[in-house]
């Protein structure tokens, strides 16, 4: 027997909060790169590339402040920049400024975009389903609501 089994110290406890916010962070981690992997091969798109579409598609007018965008992927503005300039080139994002104040501008999803985004869903879906498939469905809403929280979302930004 090797010594250095006797010498290592036992694991320490770990609070409830903190296997929680590990647990998430692995679920996360998981979820990201399943949907990385089929929205890619079916659509050409990353997940976090369907997330900006999402917010995009479900905001008044189509549009959005990079800034507001930024917030609601939990990105810094320029993460965002650097997440429109593809997706404007291929013509799924547009970039719209405000007629009132030229130091605004807005991304805006286009009628392609939509459109992909609309084929992409059913793809995130089905996805998400298989995912979740072992979870309690009566605990999905508490469980939105509590990931909501940490997120700091509301109905206006989710």
């Amino acid at each position: 027997m090797d010594n250095n089994d006797f010498d290592q110290p036992a694991p320490a406890a770990v609070s409830p909060s903190l296997e929680f916010a590990l647990r998430l962070a692995r679920a996360q981690a998981t979820l990201v790169r399943r949907l990385d992997q089929v929205l890619g091969g079916y659509h050409g798109i990353s997940f976090g590339d369907f997330m900006l579409l999402h917010y995009l598609n479900r905001a008044p007018g189509g549009r959005l402040r990079r800034v507001d965008l930024a917030e609601r992927q939990g990105l810094t503005a320029s993460g965002v920049t650097r997440t429109l300039l593809p997706l404007e080139k291929i013509g799924l994002v547009e970039r719209q400024q405000d007629p009132r104040d030229a130091r605004v501008a807005y991304a805006a999803i286009t009628a392609t975009g939509r459109e992909l985004l609309g084929n992409a869903v059913v793809v995130a879906e089905q996805i998400s389903k298989e995912l979740l498939r072992n979870c309690p469905r009566d605990q999905f809403a508490a469980l939105s609501d509590a990931l909501g929280l940490i997120a700091g979302m509301n109905a206006s930004n989710s």
